[in-house]
């Protein structure tokens, strides 16, 4: 069975087409000059720029591709829900599906006060349910703040899966093990951007190094009004929204 030592040691050895990404800032580069990587000089997270998002679905497709998600339907690492916000009060939302036409019945232009897209994803909590329940150690947070799952470990018991309150873990239909957003782990320790944020067309999605005062993420936290999606939860999550309405939960 693997160990957890083993488990980043392989995730960190990951050799990707570096030359063909656009990669982390100048600081995240500095800190990877020599080849040499130190966990603990790094906190990770991510921003959504929500006056950004387009709703284009690249980075669903992108995130697919790159960390062999399940094609089928309703097997999501990160997903577009749109919000459409009536004049009456009443908010629709719908999960949008990329390449294809929406169900959704159409809403008179007179009636809709606004409408929005917001890209959701595991949040990366400094606090994670997750991890708490996990009754084998598979789910586990990396000294990045990033949450893992060691396949090798999961039994597929789903108490991640029911504990995660924003509905960001799956159970993978082939190995029946958790799954779930690794803010592409295997990329960022080599210095390369998460598939989804590098795929953006509008720059929606901000990646950067929280430990980092140069980092776009900081500069980002600093700047836009700020908000984390179930913030009486406590859970401390790492996934920050810029100029989001209050509708969102």
């Amino acid at each position: 069975m693997m160990n957890r030592r083993k488990f980043l040691k392989k995730a960190v050895v990951f050799v990707s087409a570096a030359g063909l990404f656009r990669r982390l800032g100048g600081d995240a580069q500095a800190k990877l000059a020599g080849g040499k990587y130190d966990p603990g000089n790094h906190l990770y997270g991510m921003g959504i720029d929500i006056d950004k998002c387009i709703g284009c679905g690249l980075c669903v497709e992108a995130c697919k591709t790159e960390n062999n998600v399940p094609k089928e339907p309703f097997f999501f690492r990160t997903w577009v829900e749109r919000y459409t916000i009536k004049k009456n009060g009443a908010v629709e939302v719908e999960s949008i599906q990329p390449r294809k036409v929406s169900t959704q019945e159409m809403t008179k232009d007179t009636d809709v006060l606004r409408s929005f897209f917001v890209p959701k994803l595991c949040n990366q909590c400094e606090h994670p349910p997750c991890v708490q329940v996990c009754p084998v150690g598979a789910t586990f947070a990396t000294p990045e703040g990033v949450v893992l799952v060691d396949s090798n470990r999961c039994i597929g018991c789903r108490y991640c899966i029911q504990a995660c309150p924003y509905g960001a873990r799956y159970l993978h239909p082939e190995t029946r093990t958790a799954d779930k957003c690794t803010f592409c782990y295997h990329r960022v320790v080599k210095g390369l951007l998460p598939a989804c944020v590098e795929i953006c067309p509008t720059q929606a999605r901000i990646f950067g190094d929280l430990k980092s005062m140069a980092s776009r993420l900081v500069r980002f936290t600093r700047t836009k009004r700020i908000t984390v999606l179930k913030a009486h939860l406590n859970t401390e999550p790492k996934v920050y929204y810029g100029n989001l309405d209050g509708e969102v939960r």
